[in-house]
């Protein structure tokens, strides 16, 4: 493919406008031809970051004008599945952004669909995954040079959250990133999820309980600890410890200047996703053009994963309220996502 790559994004909210403006400024070799929101105003305000898009209610009709070669869904989880069918019957090259759906049952349909095409044709945005540093540790992992992954150490914290988010989403908003990137650091599928409550944080919102403590059991013996904090009111962290053989490596550390004044030392933390993975959101976004271009359709984590991260979901859902490891149990995956 020579021509530029004509990419439809779904949804012009905060992800959506932000992608608009990463392939308007960033990426080489697509351009946003539609925007798809059902809101014109949003609409209007996204299509400022996109010269000569033109502006649809609903992918079907994007689909219908002949305007789109690939589609980038930034709808909320529980606008995904509605969009996926359309795109797959299209057989469009998609990019969704996590989750792939809202439950597992919609995923295996998803599945089930995307299977009767000639090749996978999603790509499931779990950004971590093209994080410089999480690459570096996943390769220290595989190569053997510190002896075998014993266990794995994550943080996960928000200064604060949204009066919309809820209890439920400390496992399927937030605690869904460690779902898909620590198997994939490891190598091994989850099969467990446990949920522990320590000391609430009276800062916290009424509604919310936490931090929380959700420990995974991988299949291959490997233990995660995930602390999930999101009330911390200092910034943005997200780091991770692996504890192997020979040696502990460590990613996520604050970069950047340091200060020594009045007695403190201080490094500026990030303040939210936005700056933390901005790079990673970049590497991803052009690795996905580059191998729709290239007849590829995927680069990354595929749908099958996304299944996989949602009965993680599920099972990390139960766990706050039932206690003791919940079970993870999934089909064997099948050879079209081999």
């Amino acid at each position: 493919m020579t021509a530029e790559l004509r990419v439809a994004v779904v949804g012009a909210g905060m992800m959506g406008a932000d992608h608009i403006r990463r392939i308007t400024d960033r990426i080489s070799g697509a351009r946003v031809a539609a925007i798809v929101e059902p809101d014109a105003g949003r609409a209007a305000a996204a299509a400022e970051h996109a010269p000569g898009a033109l502006a649809f209610a609903s992918l079907e009709e994007a689909i219908a004008a002949e305007a789109v070669d690939a589609v980038l869904i930034a709808t909320p989880g529980q606008f995904h599945a509605p969009v996926l069918r359309p795109a797959l019957e299209a057989r469009l090259p998609i990019l969704c952004e996590k989750p792939l759906t809202q439950d597992s049952a919609s995923s295996l349909e998803i599945l089930e669909l995307e299977q009767q095409l000639d090749r996978p044709h999603i790509q499931v945005g779990f950004m971590r995954r093209f994080d410089a540093e999480y690459q570096q540790l996943r390769e220290l992992i595989a190569s053997g040079d510190s002896g075998e992954l014993l266990m794995v150490r994550a943080v996960h914290r928000n200064p604060s959250v949204p009066e919309s988010y809820t209890q439920q989403m400390l496992i399927t908003d937030s605690v869904v990133h460690e779902f898909d990137v620590v198997p994939w650091l490891a190598g091994s599928r989850v099969v467990s999820v446990e949920v522990k409550f320590p000391r609430r944080n009276a800062l916290a919102p009424e509604r919310l309980r936490e931090p929380i403590l959700v420990i995974m059991e991988l299949e291959n013996g490997v233990l995660v600890d995930v602390e999930m904090n999101v009330s911390v009111q200092f910034g943005y962290q997200v780091s991770t410890e692996a504890v192997l053989e020979r040696g502990v490596a460590r990613i996520g550390q604050p970069s950047g200047m340091q200060r020594w004044e009045a007695g403190q030392f201080i490094v500026k933390e990030h303040e939210s996703f936005t700056t933390r993975f901005a790079a990673a959101y970049d590497a991803q976004i052009q690795r996905w053009v580059d191998a729709v271009r290239r007849g590829d359709f995927v680069d990354g984590p595929n749908a099958f994963d996304g299944y996989l991260v949602a009965l993680s979901c599920e099972a990390g859902v139960r766990a706050l309220t039932e206690p003791g490891a919940q079970r993870v149990a999934a089909v064997d995956r099948p050879a079209f996502y081999a």
